[in-house]
């Protein structure tokens, strides 16, 4: 049972091996399949470097396919691009961060430095360079 697709704008946020990711108008996700971008590569390059140029799609199921244009759909750019810095967000952050700073152990290596060492010691593991053969660390 075919439907007809439905026509959806969205911006172009990345292009990767298995095809590409849409940022509809609604702020949906949505996935390409690498075929259309296959056969339309410059168009979703152009899109990805602009990033504030709309593309026109056609929703089929869960995926999307660049529409073929028409004199009335040109491309035309998403609006202003957003803000990335916002101070209060920044200050909010930092008080956050500052109040975990106690809940590490003054006497005990950091979590971060006790989680690279479980990671190398089970690095060592997988490469053979355990001390004794089957002595496994936690």
């Amino acid at each position: 049972m075919a439907t007809d697709p439905k026509r959806v704008r969205g911006t172009v946020i990345n292009v990767h091996a298995l095809g590409a990711t849409v940022r509809l108008e609604d702020g949906r996700l949505m996935a390409v399949p690498i075929a259309d971008v296959n056969a339309n590569r410059a168009a979703y390059t152009r899109a990805l470097d602009a990033r504030t140029t709309t593309l026109p799609f056609d929703l089929l199921g869960r995926s999307l396919m660049l529409a073929k244009t028409r004199a009335d759909e040109s491309i035309v750019p998403a609006g202003p691009a957003p803000v990335l810095n916002d101070p209060a967000f920044e200050a909010q952050i930092n008080e956050y961060l500052k109040s975990t700073e106690a809940w590490a152990p003054s006497d005990r290596p950091q979590p971060f430095e006790r989680h690279l060492f479980r990671k190398k010691q089970r690095a060592k593991i997988f490469r053979g360079e355990s001390n004794s053969p089957g002595e496994h660390s936690r």
